[in-house]
Order: C-alpha cells, then sequence, then structure tokens
C-alpha cells in the first residue's frame, strides 16, 4: 500500500480532528506487514463550513488535489470520517460517470469511519438557529449547501445509494469498501437540547444503520391489471464489509472512533488494508458478521449517574426506514397518511409498543420520511436482564407479523386524485428491514384520472364545460 489519504467530515477547521490515528496506524503497520512512511500519509483539509460549497464542489477540488500528488502507480487508498465518506463515494461515482472530467487515479481501499452515508437526524437541526449560532460563535458558516445533502432522505444521498444498491459489486473489481462505526454516543457530550446526541442505535452523530451501505430499495407499486393492493419487489445492495467498535463514537478524545484512536479501530482498519483480493474480502466480511453478533449479544450499557444508580440502556439493533410517497406520474404525495399494521387481519393496534423510535420528514421534500426502528422488537426478543443483579429488564417479545401498510392519501376526489391503498396480503413488510440497515422504500400510488379531464362533443353551439362531470376513471 504505497499512499493513504486521510478525509475528514463536516464542519472540521484544523488537522487535530485526525487524533493520534494516523501515527498510530503508520507505527503499527509495519508488524501487519505493511509499509507506509510519512511521505505516503496525506491529511485533507476541505472546506465544508462555507454555505457556497456544494457536495459537488468538494468532489471536484478532491479531484485536482488527488492529482497534485503525483501518485507514482496512481492508486491510493483513502480513510475517511464522517462526512468524509460521502465525498469520496460522490467521487466514485463522478469519475465513473465523467471519465473525461476526473481522473483515472484508482482507488483500492476507502475505509468509512463512521461514515453518513444515509445522512444524520443531527442535519436539520445544524441547519437551524442553534446551529447559525454555534457556527457563528466559531467563525465560520454552518454549511448549508452540505447539510442539505447529509439530511435524511435528502435526494442527493438517495441517488447516490441508489447507484450503490442496483450498481456492479465493486469487490469484482479489487475495489474494496469498509464501514466501520461505534455502536453507542458518548455520553459526557450529550447535549441536554438535543437529544439525538444521545440516541441509542448511533454513535451520537450517524446511526449505525445509516453508516452500513448493506442497504435494500424496496418499491410497493400497482401491478399491471392488478386491483387496489400494492405488490412488493426489492433489491439488495453489493455485500460491504460492516463492523460494529464496540464501545466507540462518533468524535471526542475519550470515546471518538477516530479522534481517540482506540485501538479497536487500527486493529480493525489493519485488518482491512490487509485484504488483497475478494476471497480475503469476503472472509473479513464473515468475521465482521460473526463479532457484530457476539456485540448485540452483550446489549446491556450502565451509564453511571453520578451518585444515584447507574441509567440502563438496552442496544437493541435498529433498522432505518426511508419512504418516499408518489404517485405513477411522479407527483410526490404530501400528506399522505401512512398507517402501519400487523397480524391477520391487519390491526394497528397489534403493532409491537415501542417499535417506533423515531420519524423525520425531509425539510425541503415533505413527501420523504425517515423512520427509525426497534428492530430486535419486530423480530421478537429474548428476555434482558441486569448483568449484575440479573433483575429482568425486558420480558421475553413475541414478533406479531406479518406487517403490512396502509396508505391514505389527502386526495380522494377529484378529477384526478388517488385512491386508499394496501399491501398485498402474501407480503411481509419484515422482509424489506434489517438490523443495523436501512432500506429506501418508494410507494407508488395508482394516479385515478377521470374522463372528465377531456370530452369530445359534436355539438357545435357554445357549451360552458366550467363544471364538468368527473365520469368513470380512466383504466
Amino acid at each position: 500500500m504505497a499512499t493513504l489519504v486521510f478525509v475528514h467530515g463536516w464542519s472540521v477547521t484544523n488537522t487535530s480532528t485526525y487524533g493520534a490515528l494516523p501515527a498510530q496506524l503508520q507505527a503499527q503497520a509495519a508488524a501487519a506487514g505493511i509499509t507506509l512512511t510519512v511521505a505516503d500519509i496525506w491529511l485533507s483539509e476541505y472546506v465544508s463550513f462555507d454555505d457556497a460549497v456544494t457536495m459537488a464542489d468538494v468532489v471536484r477540488a478532491f479531484d485536482r488535489a488527488l492529482r497534485d500528488l503525483h501518485l507514482r502507480d496512481a492508486r491510493f487508498a483513502c480513510i475517511t470520517h464522517s462526512t468524509g465518506g460521502p465525498v469520496v463515494r460522490e467521487w466514485l461515482r463522478a469519475q465513473r460517470e465523467l471519465p473525461g472530467a476526473f481522473s483515472t487515479i484508482r482507488l483500492t481501499h476507502l475505509m468509512m469511519l463512521a461514515p453518513a452515508n444515509f445522512g444524520s437526524a443531527l442535519a436539520q437541526l445544524g441547519k437551524g438557529v442553534l446551529g447559525r449560532l454555534k457556527a457563528w460563535a466559531g467563525g465560520v458558516e454552518p454549511g448549508q449547501r452540505i447539510l442539505d445533502w447529509l439530511e435524511l432522505g435528502s435526494s442527493e444521498s438517495l441517488a447516490l445509494n441508489l447507484d450503490h444498491i442496483h450498481g456492479s459489486d465493486p469487490a469484482e473489481r479489487e475495489q474494496f469498501l469498509f464501514v466501520l462505526t461505534g455502536d453507542r454516543p458518548d455520553r459526557s457530550l450529550y447535549d441536554h437540547i438535543n437529544s439525538y446526541t444521545g440516541e441509542d442505535g448511533s454513535d451520537g452523530v450517524v446511526r449505525m444503520a445509516a453508516a452500513n451501505l448493506n442497504a435494500r430499495h424496496a418499491v410497493l407499486a400497482r401491478e399491471s391489471g392488478g386491483d387496489g393492493t400494492l405488490a412488493l419487489n426489492v433489491t439488495q445492495a453489493p455485500r460491504t464489509a460492516f463492523k460494529l467498535i464496540p464501545g466507540a463514537s462518533h468524535s471526542g478524545t475519550e470515546q471518538g472512533v477516530m479522534a481517540a484512536a482506540p485501538q479497536a479501530t487500527v486493529d480493525a482498519l489493519l485488518r482491512c488494508m490487509q485484504v488483497r483480493d475478494g476471497k480475503g474480502y469476503r472472509q473479513l466480511c464473515d468475521a465482521f458478521d460473526q463479532e457484530n453478533a457476539l456485540r448485540d449479544a452483550d446489549r446491556v450499557e450502565l451509564e453511571t449517574v453520578g451518585p444515584f444508580p447507574a441509567r440502563t440502556h438496552i442496544h437493541d439493533p435498529r433498522s432505518m426506514l426511508v419512504i418516499r410517497l408518489a404517485d405513477e406520474g411522479g407527483e410526490p404525495l404530501v400528506g399522505a397518511r401512512l398507517l402501519f399494521q400487523a397480524g391477520s387481519p391487519p390491526n394497528p393496534d397489534w403493532m409491537p409498543q415501542g417499535f417506533m423510535l423515531d420519524r423525520q420528514a425531509n425539510s425541503r421534500q415533505g413527501h420523504v420520511v425517515t423512520f427509525f426502528f426497534n428492530h430486535a422488537l419486530l423480530a421478537g426478543a429474548p428476555r434482558v436482564v441486569h448483568p449484575l443483579t440479573r433483575r429482568v429488564l425486558r420480558a421475553a417479545t413475541e414478533d406479531h407479523r406479518p406487517y403490512s401498510a396502509t396508505i391514505e392519501p389527502r386526495d380522494l376526489k377529484g378529477l384526478v386524485h388517488h385512491a386508499i391503498a394496501t399491501t398485498a396480503s402474501r407480503d411481509d413488510l419484515f422482509q424489506i428491514v434489517a438490523p443495523h440497515q436501512t432500506t429506501v422504500l418508494d410507494v407508488v400510488l395508482p394516479r385515478q384520472v377521470h374522463e372528465g379531464v377531456f370530452r369530445l362533443t359534436q355539438k357545435l353551439a357554445p357549451e360552458d364545460f366550467s363544471q364538468p362531470m368527473a365520469g368513470p376513471v380512466i383504466p
């Protein structure tokens, strides 16, 4: 491995953000048989704290900076943190789609630490008054255009991720992607005004499900010649190595997955760097999956609270579901109501208690809503006991499958409108969600167009049609 480039995250203004990680990797790489000299390590300094700068601007400048390195063999490996992951992934896409405008430099290993691949729930708040005040106090701007990309359900992030889900497997062309992320917030950095900074299922900034590239794209749409039910079609992304770093958080010098440079991060990165072919990559994917399963089995965290009894956190696997509501004509359905149901016959009251953890509508596209679920409660889970006292913290839970949904549009009548639709009885929505993963779900409702929109007449005398009769729906 000749050259290693580090790429930081959003709103960083100092290379101290990398902490001791570059030096630790350099010191320990030799023991792992990897040669890294001082000249081979490059630290990025890119601007994301200027409101005029877009993701495309950063990608273009990143490509220019790479050209200026004059790499000996025109290849490099990259370690990113947070927003740095999407930056490099956007560059890879631009490199593929615009070969004449972007360099042919080859990226062999992309190791993403806590990447905001599907965005962050904090991005919407970062664009608000508190985010602007914090940026102003630091003498910079919030970085509005980058935050637009990072907002949950943004069109920009979904375009990149759907391209990945439906694209070819990078490992088949010996381009290896890795996602390494912390499994809990740093409680000492909790912001009492913003509860997302202490959200279980995240590292305090990015949800594990939002980091993971093992994602799905599901489509609920009317079958040709079908009735009012919506049939399900699912596409799975190429397999990507995914590793949970136990006890690590997004940032901070105590638990930060990069800034604190925990040995678990260093060890995982060295294992990633040692991958040389598809077989080795698949073996590491398997090993990471097994280690994640052990982490999930040990799911109780005890948080020290001064002189008071410790708080307990049950780290159940979570799932994220990004739903886009539109019709067959591509028109967004703002204000439509989506109701989850369980059992047969479907009943919304039978959904497992506590399964819904959060939902957030995209501020620029109101028809895109991101849901955060407790996957363990949807799947059914064994009882959870206190690790010290063995007291039962939560009784065993049963799954309430099958899960279904009803979509109730706001416009139920008119010359053009939409009708209430339900998922097909043979489809169980549980099959589209997975632990620590994100699913993009497109719900496509039939557009009901009545024949009264366009009529022909043979009456030559003037006729008023300002109050047209709707007539039947055009099949």
